[in-house]
């Protein structure tokens, strides 16, 4: 019997697949597809997760070897630009790279560890015992697995078959429109910013608000920029065209922009999106059943947060449900996958949202964004939206252990990142007399020179106890593991 099946390749499922390779656990992952799509999607990633590729020496592997991730100077929230340079602690980091590299990325990984992916099988159905899943497959034979992990997007169809309700709003009054175009070289300044006649610089990587709508330049560094316009009461009928998207930019910028076919090798993107979803899964678990990503999850894609939320579902997923398969988890551990993601999933939906209301267009939002532009020259307001859109905000609550880092992510601190390779628990140890005890199997132990105080950090960088004594931390290992 399979340990761990994994419906969806995708950047979360593929993900999950490696964080249980490196605990023992052989996952199999299913894929409805033949082949990687090339398909564009997500950008780029933004958030905490690219500090978590790091801590997986995975980082290098998507920009160059040795390099080490920094914060972000700016970003954007809600078509304003968010300055970052100024705070005393940066948590937001971002990184340009087209996702389909990242799934390459991962792929890869993933069979370095020893993951099987089974490309061309489909779900269409699971039947559910005490003890196994047994999942059906659309024109092949059925397996059983322990347990079965839906990752297999916002329509999902483990969450259907699984039963679980997927609650939250539609709606469906604007139309977004994003392809990829030509334009004039000399159009683009510097800083990539594209200069159109008659309304100025459209800064690039960012949403640009007018009265009329939205509008948002990509340049690339591998491949054709892109366009996207929003607007509200727009309706649009047949195929999406580069004719459709020079319009409404004209509407948008209330001048003409000129776009040409694009010139590179592709695929090229031209599609247009009717309103949006905003739903998160009223569970994360129906018996041998999880979810994962967008499956248990949808939001609007503004500011990027989708894969920073995904990917570290699947870290805090991994080592719980991989310690529950080798009964190594206290019971009712991977319960709190859910009890932890879904209020960061709730977050999520909190900001994307209120920041499609502050894009939208009418004098009343023009009044909103006054005074929200007030309150971004404060940096208190910058830091708190920084550590928002990062997830570096996100605590989780850690039984009886007590502490001021206790529940939050990890600092950075010197030679983590290479202790943190292997998603083992670690115990950061500054005079090297703490003992583990009936749980050393369990745990890594390293002297680190300088800390102030004891860390316990689980395989996800969050910290589970602190101490300068051993006082509390066989109670806080009792609180994730079973002694050995």
């Amino acid at each position: 019997m399979i340990e761990v099946v994994i419906a969806g390749a995708g950047p979360n499922g593929l993900m999950l697949a490696c964080e249980l390779a490196l605990a023992g656990v052989r996952p199999v992952v299913l894929e409805r597809l033949t082949e990687p799509t090339d398909t564009q999607r997500a950008n780029g990633l933004v958030g905490q997760v690219i500090r978590m590729l790091d801590r997986r020496g995975l980082y290098e592997r998507l920009t160059t070897p040795g390099t080490t991730p920094k914060p972000a100077p700016g970003f954007t929230f809600g078509a304003f630009p968010l300055h970052l340079s100024d705070l005393p602690d940066n948590p937001l980091y971002t990184l340009l790279v087209p996702q389909r590299r990242i799934e390459r990325m991962l792929a890869e990984r993933a069979a370095e560890l020893g993951v099987e992916i089974r490309r061309g099988q489909e779900v269409i159905g699971l039947t559910q015992g005490e003890k196994s899943v047994t999942v059906e497959l659309r024109e092949q034979a059925p397996i059983e697995a322990e347990f079965l992990v839906g990752a297999d997007g916002g329509r999902s169809a483990v969450r259907k078959l699984a039963g679980i309700a997927f609650p939250g709003v539609t709606t469906d009054d604007s139309v977004s429109r994003t392809g990829h175009v030509g334009v004039l070289p000399d159009a683009i300044g510097a800083d990539g910013g594209l200069t159109v006649p008659g309304f100025g610089v459209i800064p690039p990587y960012r949403h640009l608000r007018t009265e009329q709508g939205l509008i948002a330049w990509a340049p690339s560094p591998d491949g054709d920029p892109k366009l996207t316009t929003v607007e509200w009461g727009q309706p649009a009928e047949g195929e999406a065209s580069l004719d459709e998207l020079r319009a409404s930019a004209r509407r948008v910028l209330g001048t003409d922009i000129t776009l040409s076919p694009p010139t590179g090798p592709g695929p090229h993107l031209m599609r247009r999106l009717f309103g949006g979803n905003t739903r998160i899964a009223d569970r994360y678990r129906a018996g041998r059943v999880l979810l994962l990503g967008d499956s248990a999850h949808v939001h609007s894609a503004i500011g990027g947060p989708g894969l920073n939320l995904g990917l570290q579902d699947a870290v805090n997923l991994g080592w719980k449900l991989a310690a529950e398969v080798r009964g190594h988890a206290a019971e009712g551990v991977l319960d709190t996958y859910e009890s932890e993601r879904h209020p960061a999933a709730r977050r999520v939906a909190m900001h994307t949202q209120a920041q499609a209301l502050l894009t939208r267009p009418g004098g009343d939002v023009t009044a909103l964004r006054a005074l929200f532009g007030e309150l971004l020259d404060q940096p208190t307001t910058r830091q708190h939206i920084a550590g928002l859109l990062s997830g570096a905000d996100i605590t989780y609550a850690m039984g009886p252990a007590t502490g001021p880092l206790v529940g939050h992510w990890a600092p950075d601190l010197p030679g983590l990142r290479d202790l943190t390779r292997t998603a083992r628990p670690l115990l950061l140890d500054p005079t090297g007399a703490l003992d583990p005890g009936p749980w050393s199997a369990h745990v890594d132990t390293a002297t680190v020179p300088g800390l102030d105080t004891a860390l316990l950090l689980r395989p996800d960088c969050y910290i589970a106890w602190q101490g300068t004594t051993s006082d509390g931390l066989h109670e806080a290992l009792a609180t994730w593991f079973r002694a050995a």
